[in-house]
């Protein structure tokens, strides 16, 4: 089994901010869709004022988005990816039975900036777009996920399966360390051992469990394997994901 560490939504780069912890829950904004294909707006999804805050102003209701992961009502997640990020995911054999673990740059109301998981996708089907039945990409497409509406590379792909978002912004999904800038995470003390992907450089692991990631890339993957705590770790992310808000 691998785990992936897929960073997704809004940051400095790409939208402008962090998304916003609105109530007690991470709202990840979905990336602007640029010239790519979007049927979806912000202000459709319902986050065009949380997007306007967000981005200062230069992004509103109107504008398209690039709605992906999609989580769906019924429990599932559609996830898609392409051009290099994807030919990483490839060359770590990532598929089914392998876990996403979503996360992005996050902020709440008077708060600081840090990087927290959001939600996850378990992958029971993978769909390389360009080679699979189209009968297979309809219902993608009609949902209006932007990889189904056209190939936005020749490796474009669509990972589909259980999924959810995280009904709560809670210690146990945020990876940067208290008071710490984004970058600074607070890991499993197993990770290093088994590594992960972009973060080879021995200096980039620090004592306490502590990891500085990278500044830019999409996709980190650790394959686990069957060993016990990490599968473990993982079982225990999704509960917490899964969990319903304390009332």
């Amino acid at each position: 089994m691998r785990i992936v560490l897929s960073r997704k939504g809004f940051d400095s780069a790409s939208g402008g901010g962090p998304s916003p912890i609105v109530d007690g829950r991470p709202v990840s904004l979905p990336i602007p869709a640029g010239k790519g294909p979007s049927r979806t707006s912000y202000g459709a999804l319902g986050l065009g004022e949380h997007v306007r805050r967000a981005s200062r102003g230069k992004l509103g209701p109107g504008d398209a988005c690039h709605h992906d992961p999609m989580f769906l009502e019924d429990g599932t997640c559609l996830f898609g990816q392409v051009g290099a990020a994807q030919t990483h995911l490839a060359n770590r054999g990532v598929g089914v039975g392998d876990q996403f673990l979503f996360f992005g740059l996050f902020r709440e109301e008077g708060g600081k900036p840090h990087h927290r998981i959001f939600g996850y996708l378990r992958v029971e089907r993978v769909l390389p777009l360009g080679r699979c039945d189209p009968l297979l990409v309809r219902e993608p497409a009609a949902l209006g996920h932007p990889h189904a509406l056209a190939m936005l590379g020749a490796n474009d792909t669509l990972y589909c399966g259980p999924g959810r978002v995280a009904a709560q912004a809670s210690d146990a999904l945020r990876l940067t360390v208290p008071d710490g800038p984004p970058s600074l995470w607070a890991v499993p003390q197993w990770l290093r051992g088994i590594g992960l992907s972009y973060h080879d450089r021995a200096d980039r692991w620090l004592r306490g469990g502590r990891l500085r990631s990278v500044a830019r890339g999409q996709e980190f993957v650790a394959d686990i394997g069957r060993r016990r705590a990490p599968l473990a770790w993982a079982e225990a992310m999704i509960a917490e994901i899964e969990r319903p808000p304390a009332r």
